[in-house]
């Protein structure tokens, strides 16, 4: 795994975070649908290019990938993935909660 994935993933914009309605967190909750929102659409369109490219050549049919188990070293990198995918939705508590730190910390002197 990528050792800075979770400095890239968690890359702060410049300028302040808009805010649409009167209670910060629902707009952290939106920020978090649409996020999941964004991967969801372009994964099932990658996955609808895929299963119809390989149907298409008869290297595996659907039903074939409805039957798929992973094995150990697959199911590790699931994992990874999963982890690194929670971390994209989640960018927006946790530059929250970064910004907070350093807030706290610029007022205790740190």
């Amino acid at each position: 795994m990528n050792p800075q994935w979770l400095e890239l993933v968690n890359a702060a914009a410049s300028g302040k975070r808009p805010h649409f309605f009167g209670d910060a967190d629902v707009d952290r909750l939106l920020a978090i649908v649409w996020a999941m929102a964004g991967e969801l659409a372009v994964t099932r369109e990658r996955l609808d290019t895929l299963e119809r490219l390989l149907a298409e050549r008869a290297v595996v049919q659907r039903t074939d990938l409805d039957a798929y188990r992973p094995d150990a070293e697959a199911a590790r990198e699931r994992g990874e993935w999963q982890m690194e995918y929670i971390a994209r939705l989640l960018r927006v508590l946790q530059q929250e909660l970064d910004a907070l730190r350093a807030t706290g910390a610029k007022a205790s002197g740190d």
